[in-house]
């Protein structure tokens, strides 16, 4: 909370906060709300993954209160199993957000990066990230579609059906419901591995290829 930040970085709030004040009456306090969206400011309590096992989609999510433990799990799964060639993470708006966000936090917990997200001094064709946001794009970088939208017009059950992003501070700090947010990422996860199906022309993933693991 914003009470609970030093001296030094309410000031740097302040200074970020300029950015994204609408009026003059608004303070770095009231704004607070919307620090999270900076990996500077914010707090990752959940990461939830899919990857698929054959005719399986297997799910498995990180969470809890304790940031630096789940990032440390997430990171030794990604050194375990996807440090190979032809490994690649996918996102939607990943490259721009998930990806750089997790790796700053990472790296401010004191965590050593996973060979996944070790991208400095790589030629672009040599960074394994995909990103279902910029493969929409077509080279159109003046646009921006949300994964709602694409999901909605390939007829893709919404991820956003309870919260949605922007709700997970009030469900998180006010509701203490990881849960809820856990089964919102999943389901974003789910929602992802459609699209990418939907975008190579195959059928979907049905529900009892979904496998939630623990």
């Amino acid at each position: 909370t914003y009470d609970e930040l030093s001296d030094r970085m309410k000031k740097l709030w302040e200074k970020k906060s300029l950015k994204i004040r609408k009026s003059e009456t608004e303070t770095a306090e009231e704004l607070y709300s919307r620090a999270a969206i900076y990996a500077e400011f914010g707090k990752i309590i959940v990461i939830s993954v899919g990857f698929l096992n054959g005719t399986e989609f297997r799910i498995k999510s990180f969470y809890g209160d304790d940031e630096k433990v789940l990032l440390q799990e997430f990171a030794e799964l990604l050194n375990r199993y996807y440090n190979y060639p032809d490994s690649m993470l996918c996102a939607h708006n990943g490259k721009e957000f998930d990806f750089p966000y997790i790796a700053r936090r990472m790296i401010i917990n004191g965590i050593d990066l996973p060979v996944p997200l070790q991208i400095a001094g790589k030629k672009p064709w040599e960074i394994r990230h995909l990103d279902t946001m910029e493969l929409w794009k077509f080279g159109d970088y003046k646009n921006y579609t949300s994964l709602d939208l694409l999901t909605a017009i390939f007829d893709i059950p919404t991820p956003k059906d309870d919260i949605d992003g922007s709700m997970v501070g009030e469900v998180y700090w006010q509701q203490n419901d990881l849960e809820r947010i856990k089964d919102y990422c999943q389901k974003d996860v789910l929602a992802i591995a459609q699209l990418m199906r939907r975008y190579l022309n195959q059928p979907l993933i049905a529900d009892e290829q979904v496998i939630f693991t623990p």
